[in-house]
């Protein structure tokens, strides 16, 4: 596998887009500018370690159900405060919005970052009523997709309660990352790339899944959420592809700060109720 493809250059989703830089500044502002206006509780504690923390952003009438959105970067870079702004669209549609920071490689683990996904989740359910709806960019894709699988850490009743989990340019096969620089501080090794690999567990069967990528991401982004999809497909789960033409890594979540983005509106979709 690592002698045939360039596994460094797959995952450089900054090379390929012109500006790249000023992203994460944008990012930060547009962050901060939501958080000045916005009816938010920061900070809450899901955990001991000092990263367990989540914020929860309210509308203002009674929730219609948590949306949980779950921060990328390889795992190793960024925390909630870079993402408030993502927050705005399904705020405005009249949903609760919680954001979890959690412990970055290398002094945790993938594993360990699951676990920790999964107690967040579990706190933020217990302080909103209703459905609820779990997003994530890229590493964060992974983390929400690892909540369904067979082996799940959430409790069966926060479980229950999952509409629909949507991932965004999501990592869904760990295993090409054992052959990247990165992995000196992920940790990785054959045995936990394989289990902390979505695609490569049972799917749910009762909750819908879609992989949302941009049409512009590199190669290797556009093959995770096929092989996602086809992968939980064939083996009966409700899942579904959608690329966002013209859109790269970097700007596919930007439609979660409007309300009425394709993307706000399909985190939040009305699904049949369950059998």
């Amino acid at each position: 596998m690592s002698a045939v493809i360039d596994w460094e250059d797959a995952f450089a989703n900054g090379a390929y887009i012109d500006g790249a830089a000023a992203y994460p500044p944008r990012w930060e502002q547009a962050a901060q500018a939501f958080r000045a206006g916005a009816n938010m509780r920061a900070d809450i504690a899901y955990g001991d370690q000092p990263r367990e923390r989540y914020d929860l952003f309210l509308p203002d009438a009674m929730p219609r159900g948590l949306v949980v959105f779950v921060h990328g970067g390889y795992w190793l870079k960024f925390d909630k405060s870079n993402w408030s702004h993502l927050a705005a669209g399904p705020v405005a549609q009249g949903w609760a919005v919680a954001l979890p920071s959690y412990t970055l490689a290398p002094e945790a683990r993938i594993p360990q970052i699951t676990g920790q996904i999964a107690r967040a989740i579990t706190h933020a359910a217990a302080e909103v009523a209703g459905p609820v709806c779990l997003t994530g960019h890229s590493a964060g894709g992974h983390l929400v997709t690892r909540m369904v699988c067979e082996d799940t850490p959430l409790p069966r009743g926060i479980l229950d309660r999952i509409a629909h989990v949507l991932s965004i340019s999501g990592l869904h096969d760990l295993r090409p990352l054992l052959h990247t620089q990165m992995n000196a501080e992920l940790g990785l090794n054959e045995a936990t790339a394989r289990d902390e690999s979505s695609a490569l567990h049972s799917p749910p069967m009762d909750i819908a899944v879609t992989a949302w990528v941009g049409g512009h991401e590199r190669p290797e982004f556009l093959r995770q959420s096929a092989l996602l999809r086809e992968a939980w497909a064939r083996k009966g789960c409700a899942a579904r592809l959608h690329v966002a033409h013209g859109l790269h890594h970097f700007n596919v979540i930007d439609g979660l700060a409007q309300p009425d983005s394709a993307l706000t509106q399909a985190v939040l979709a009305q699904l049949p109720p369950r059998a």
